[in-house]
């Protein structure tokens, strides 16, 4: 029979969750965001919030309904088709991208301040310890709850607290003007800047770690699965919106301390140490290298967990793999992993939310073999000319496609998405609709 969780752990579970997509990105594209969008800072964190906040929620609900990963949203495809996309994915916010990137932000952050200077030795000293540390957190799965939900996200969430309402007493200070995109088109451009997080991807790794999570602790009906998966998703979003208005304001009002800041950590790094001194840079340090780690154990452990299912090389084997590339990629540089990984997700990114949107439009679709391969067929075509634009590959081909819809924000995939989506729902095979067949 299926356990019940107790307030406690449900709560413990949601906080495991915030605590894993609270990492790097969350913390270092806010501040920057707001510094440079100054005057337009509603409308840009607007923007923000829906890519950041709102699709790794919705992306959570689609787990939850179908039960499962990429596999189970690409049921009634050939299974290599689910492999291939939950693979990249997983491989995109693994040791490619995202994992990565939190050893690195926690010692630009964490680190650097307190060294004076920042140099190759000392980088690869601190990652190493930094991953040596994930990884043992890694290699026990069963504990991950207990361990995160239970003791380091509590810890993680005073230490925000204080930053956030250190906000309130900040001295007045004119925001800055606006500086490119988001002088023109605010809104859309803290849309796009909200993939930079990653959310939306790690929602859809997660989730299949939420569901192994709760049946490890005796939550086995995939009705309970769903249920404490949406609770969980209800809490990490509102605790992920918590920390982005706030980090968005520390960068907006950061214009006269940090205005030629390449990124949100030496934004915050100006911030704290302006307005609390040393003392300050100790609780950013803090608050970083927490958020960064407790991600790091996420993203390893769901790494891991599915390579295992295809390949059985052992679950521990896959941890120490993991991390060992994650070491490697982490001491090319933050600005350098940054720049490389964003082509990355413009084609990576749209595939997702295809299947997104088809799992909620499932119920109402016939033809639903032939209506999903064209939506993700649709989806990558259109993400590989947005990923080959913005490295600045095959202008003349990229350039053919200009005509499509939203191609210049980067969203051209949303047509080819939606029309096919709109005839897989309309076209009927002769028989009764299948719109009530399934929740």
């Amino acid at each position: 029979m299926s356990k019940k969780l107790s307030t406690a752990d449900t709560l413990s579970f949601g906080f495991m969750l915030f605590a894993f997509f609270l990492g790097a990105g969350n913390i270092i594209f806010p501040p920057l965001a707001g510094l440079q969008s100054g005057e337009n800072m509603l409308p840009a964190m607007l923007g923000f919030l829906i890519t950041a906040v709102s699709l790794p929620l919705i992306c959570l609900v689609a787990i939850a309904r179908v039960g499962g990963g990429v596999s189970a949203m690409t049921e009634g495809l050939p299974t290599w088709v689910g492999t291939v996309i939950a693979a990249a994915i997983f491989i995109v916010i693994g040791p490619a991208f995202a994992t990565p990137r939190t050893g690195l932000v926690a010692y630009e952050i964490g680190a650097v301040p307190f060294l004076g200077e920042a140099t190759g030795m000392t980088q690869a000293i601190f990652t190493g310890i930094f991953f040596v540390i994930a990884t043992v957190l890694a290699l026990y799965p069963g504990k991950l709850m207990d361990i995160i939900g239970k003791a380091l996200t509590p810890t993680l969430i005073v230490l925000l607290s204080v930053l956030a309402i250190s906000v309130l007493f900040a001295p007045e200070v004119a925001v800055a003007e606006a500086q490119g995109g988001w002088a023109t088109d605010a809104f859309t451009t803290g849309f796009l800047e909200g993939y930079m997080t990653m959310d939306a991807l790690g929602a859809m790794v997660f989730g299949t770690l939420l569901v192994d999570i709760l049946r490890r602790k005796g939550v086995t009906e995939p009705v309970a699965q769903a249920r404490y998966m949406m609770i969980a998703g209800v809490i990490a979003a509102l605790g992920l919106a918590f920390v982005y208005i706030s980090l968005f304001y520390v960068g907006a009002v950061s214009a006269d301390m940090a205005a030629d800041a390449s990124n949100g950590g030496a934004i915050l790094a100006a911030y704290v140490q302006g307005l609390f001194g040393g003392f300050g840079a100790v609780i950013l340090a803090a608050v970083v290298v927490l958020a960064c780690l407790t991600t790091a154990v996420g993203l390893t452990t769901a790494f891991a967990e599915f390579f295992n299912s295809k390949v059985k090389l052992g679950y521990r084997n896959w941890v120490l793999l993991c991390s060992a590339v994650c070491l490697f990629v982490a001491n090319i540089g933050l600005e350098q992993l940054i720049s490389i990984s964003i082509p990355v997700l413009f084609i990576v990114y749209p595939i997702a939310m295809a299947l997104v949107i088809y799992v909620f439009a499932r119920p109402a679709i016939a033809a639903r073999t032939v209506t999903l391969a064209a939506m993700l067929s649709g989806a990558a075509i259109t993400g590989i000319l947005s990923g080959l634009n913005v490295a600045g590959v095959a202008a003349s081909l990229v350039a053919a496609f200009d005509f499509l819809p939203l191609y210049d924000l980067h969203m051209a995939w949303i047509a080819p998405v939606t029309l096919t989506l709109l005839g897989g729902m309309l076209y009927k095979r002769g028989e009764k609709p299948l719109a009530a067949e399934e929740a």
